[in-house]
């Protein structure tokens, strides 16, 4: 469903009240843009499209009752022609493959500016799709992961905490990430110094920068 020059016609599905409030209000000003309904599950969303016709869905993906992966599905099937973002707070590679499998025509982060959102909005609506791009990964680190990870005795997911830790992420924004408890990321940095025979953060920083992770 092309834009004409009209307005972009969105239904929201979400079940967080916060988000949806901030996001009302970031969008309720747009001249070009029409907050036509709310859903708090996907149940509640697929029973608007009986009545609704939007442009366009920002679909969460963690819903009570039917979630995200699973509406997006019934979407695709029965009304192919409205396009779908889906919402995320995780920047996990399988999340957004499973989208792009679904059918969905685009997947944004929660914490997206609001300039980025209203071009993946307009873009979506304009029949492109919007993904993220993939990471950069060091291939020097993990082309030569195995003999690195044995030298110090590392798990795979220790290496990827060092990764998350160079770029300065807080041990809730990886646990977030990773889908891990706080408590799971803690005791993996704690095995992380203990296996360094480092004192500190600071040695462990200089370790990072030492091997260039």
């Amino acid at each position: 469903m092309e834009m004409t020059g009209e307005k972009l016609s969105v239904i929201i599905a979400d079940d967080h009240t916060l988000f949806i409030n901030g996001l009302r209000m970031l969008l309720q000003n747009e001249p070009d843009i029409e907050i036509m309904n709310i859903a708090a599950n996907g149940k509640e969303l697929l029973g608007l499209l009986h009545t609704h016709s939007p442009d366009l869905i920002l679909l969460d993906i963690n819903m009570p009752v039917i979630n995200g992966f699973d509406a997006l599905k019934k979407i695709k099937s029965f009304y192919p022609k409205i396009k779908v973002i889906m919402l995320s707070t995780y920047n996990e590679e399988h999340l957004i493959e499973k989208a792009k499998a679904g059918g969905a025509d685009g997947y944004l982060f929660k914490n997206v500016e609001k300039d980025e959102l209203l071009q993946a909005m307009h873009s979506v609506g304009q029949g492109q799709l919007c993904f993220p791009h993939k990471t950069p990964v060091n291939n020097s680190v993990f082309d030569d992961s195995d003999s690195f990870l044995k030298q110090f005795q590392l798990t795979k997911r220790e290496l990827e905490l060092l990764q998350f830790i160079k770029q300065n992420y807080t041990n809730q924004q990886m646990a977030d990430h990773l889908h891990l408890s706080i408590y799971t990321v803690e005791t993996h940095r704690k095995n992380i110094m203990q296996k360094l025979n480092l004192k500190n953060p600071v040695e462990l920083t200089k370790f990072i920068i030492q091997y260039d992770l």
